[in-house]
């Protein structure tokens, strides 16, 4: 999750009302350093007194003036017009509803939200997730950060938040967030002289890291796949792997998968994204979906249907062995918050990099998860984002 603010309004754009959302007080028991507490003040502590600001669903008109505000934000954004559309516009079948949406004062957009839709299951019961991305407002609107997330939250019977920086992070919880775990983002070296290929220009730090991601190299177990058998999956043929989809039991949380999902984002133009089964003696027992980057493979998302460690342990290795055959790739990523899953990563040559939490904001009225849900990194846009050129995590 990524919110920042800017000093100037974003270009104009059309409007047309949802919402209003009153804003609610800031704690003020709470302790924060100087930059959390100006971000609250912009976003907490005063309401949309202007009833000419308005909360609307976001067109592809809206495009430029939204990549104007992230850009001012320091966000980076997608600029590209058939990338902005898959994110925000682009119909899915298992999401029907809106995913992008501004603030706008008469003419001016002063904050956006988008999401990434989710659905967490256990037992008998699911709850629609969401997660909040390019979430941005000007300071020149106070409120509308808020505003905006209150709006996203009526959307689903949860938010979930699993990145962001160190001040977003802090302030979630004053906004109600609360912590269920911990996501470790992990990567394992692939090709260490690719990153002295990709390094330039080069700095004190290059070969350092480059000696590290040697050592790294050095001591991964070799990529052994076994009995276990890969095959990738194209979009016509999706369904072929509906059997073994995540599937909730009394005692597991998953967060749902379906084939709907998949054939969304093997059409994602941002990153190259293939889908790919894991079979042995014949049958498909589990799938993986990596992304591809510059310079770098994402392993987005995986699943086996077992719990013995030993087949999550080849599942890996099958992605990890996919993953370095591709051309320019120095290194391959991922995120898991699954003990099991993390366990396989580290015997397979991963290394933590990062923690951060995992917080999550239930409706009122609803149960929340009995743990924390095995995030990947499809259930944000880690899966594709990036900057259009080799950033390593290694």
């Amino acid at each position: 999750m990524h919110q920042q603010y800017v000093k100037r309004p974003a270009a104009p754009s059309g409007s047309r009302l949802i919402t209003r959302q009153p804003m609610e007080a800031m704690p003020n028991e709470m302790q924060f350093r100087p930059s959390e507490r100006a971000l609250l003040r912009a976003d907490a502590t005063e309401p949309l007194s202007d009833k000419s600001r308005c909360i609307r669903v976001s067109t592809p008109a809206d495009g430029p003036a939204i990549v104007a505000l992230l850009r001012n934000a320091g966000l980076h954004p997608i600029w590209q017009e058939r990338g902005l559309h898959w994110k925000y516009w682009q119909k899915r079948a298992d999401w029907p509803g809106d995913r992008s949406f501004v603030l706008s004062d008469g003419s001016q957009i002063l904050g956006h939200v988008a999401i990434v839709p989710g659905a967490c299951t256990w037992g008998h019961q699911r709850a629609a997730v969401v997660h909040m991305i390019d979430w941005a407002a000007s300071a020149d609107a106070p409120g509308a950060g808020v505003a905006l997330m209150k709006h996203v939250r009526s959307l689903a019977d949860a938010m979930i938040a699993t990145d962001g920086s160190p001040d977003t992070l802090r302030v979630l919880p004053v906004l109600g967030f609360r912590r269920y775990g911990t996501a470790t983002l992990y990567v394992r070296a692939l090709h260490p002289l690719r990153y002295l290929t990709f390094s330039a220009p080069w700095n004190w730090k290059t070969l350092p890291k480059f000696l590290i991601s040697v050592a790294w190299g050095l001591a991964a177990p070799a990529v052994q796949c076994g009995q276990w058998n890969t095959r990738r999956i194209m979009p016509e043929q999706v369904q072929s792997i509906a059997a073994i989809l995540p599937s909730a039991g009394a005692n597991r949380v998953v967060m749902e998968r379906s084939t709907a999902l998949f054939t969304y984002l093997l059409d994602c133009p941002i990153a190259t994204v293939t889908l790919h089964s894991v079979e042995k003696a014949g049958h498909i027992r589990g799938y993986f979906l990596l992304a591809f980057v510059p310079g770098q493979a994402r392993l987005v998302d995986c699943w086996i249907d077992s719990s013995e460690p030993d087949d999550w342990q080849a599942l890996v290795q099958c992605a990890v062995h996919v993953a370095r055959q591709a051309p320019g790739i120095a290194e391959v990523i991922t995120v898991a918050s699954d003990p099991l899953l993390s366990g396989c990563l580290r015997q397979s040559g991963f290394h933590a990099r990062r923690k951060t939490p995992v917080q999550m904001l239930i409706r009122k009225g609803q149960d929340g998860p009995p743990e924390c849900p095995p995030v990947q990194m499809l259930d944000s846009d880690a899966a594709y984002h990036h900057h259009g050129y080799p950033q390593f995590w290694g």
